[in-house]
């Protein structure tokens, strides 16, 4: 298993956000303008990533701005973590988030936050609980976490 940047291979841009889109059903358009915005090049964020086996996307997630909530002082956000289901369980989701942390430690951002309405999961990555945010559109307020990139 390989852990790619998508700014170092333009070659998996269409390919990794219609994968994304597969898994999160945002529109494929909303993907390909923040792959895009991340193959430019002009600004740090949006970043994407996948991990790839044997040319195979099996994991993925990016780092915006935003994930859709009324928080918009904590930012950056890591977004669409996913690992396919044949996957999970192998150190994927992990290594995806430590290579995230280090290449945004890289860019000097020193505080990456999550909205997620898993519990426990993200603790055992080093993510530590912040606080609840609303989500755009949702009912009940999720889980925001944060993690330094300092502590990897």
């Amino acid at each position: 298993m390989e852990i790619l940047k998508i700014r170092e291979h333009r070659e998996l841009a269409e390919r990794a956000a219609k994968w994304f889109h597969a898994k999160w059903s945002i529109p494929v358009e909303a993907y390909q303008e923040s792959i895009a915005a991340c193959l430019r090049g002009d600004k740090v964020i949006p970043q994407w990533y996948v991990a790839l086996e044997q040319d195979e996307i099996i994991g993925g997630l990016g780092v915006i701005e935003n994930d859709f909530h009324d928080r918009p002082d904590l930012t950056p956000n890591v977004c669409a973590v996913y690992v396919e289901k044949a996957w999970r369980c192998q150190g994927i989701a992990g290594a995806l988030l430590r290579t995230v942390c280090e290449d945004m430690r890289q860019f000097e951002i020193k505080t990456l936050y999550l909205l997620t309405d898993h519990t426990n999961f993200y603790e055992r990555y080093g993510w530590e609980f912040l606080c609840l945010v609303q989500g755009d559109g949702e009912t009940e307020p999720a889980r925001m976490y944060e993690r330094s990139t300092n502590s990897i």
